[in-house]
């Protein structure tokens, strides 16, 4: 009985010591924001998700009619740990009709993909703010 409740006693300092970890580990974020624009005129991207990610951790944050947003890795708005990301655009379409299923493009179909799109940031506490440009979407002739 005894080495039972002396298991569930590590048990349970651990689950403590872990969870402070995380949350140390969390206050350390660095609040990250930015702008996304078209790169022929300045305009604002003003629908899709900004996502930051490495090998094992992504974040996103929804763009607004600005074309601005925040990035949120756990909470809203609660930023990043510092480090490498590479940077992709998803869900940047505009629908035809409510109920016809049919979205177009709004950006060049390589910001999907954090490894195609060229785009990478170095987060740190003194770099908080990343703007960048995307190119429009351009339909293939035939």
């Amino acid at each position: 009985m005894q080495h039972i409740h002396r298991t569930m006693k590590i048990k349970s300092l651990l689950f403590i010591f872990l969870t402070l970890l995380l949350c140390a580990g969390c206050s350390n974020n660095v609040p990250i924001s930015g702008q996304v624009t078209y790169s022929d005129d300045g305009n604002p991207l003003t629908t899709g998700t900004v996502c930051f990610q490495t090998e094992s951790f992504v974040a996103r944050g929804n763009l607004q009619s600005d074309g601005t947003y925040h990035m949120s890795s756990v909470t809203e708005k609660d930023g990043l740990p510092s480090g490498l990301y590479q940077i992709s655009v998803i869900n940047a379409v505009e629908g035809l009709g409510e109920d016809d299923g049919i979205r177009i493009p709004l950006i060049d179909p390589k910001y999907n993909d954090s490894a195609t799109s060229g785009i990478t940031f170095e987060v740190t506490r003194s770099n908080k703010r990343f703007n960048f440009t995307v190119d429009r979407y351009k339909p293939v002739k035939r």
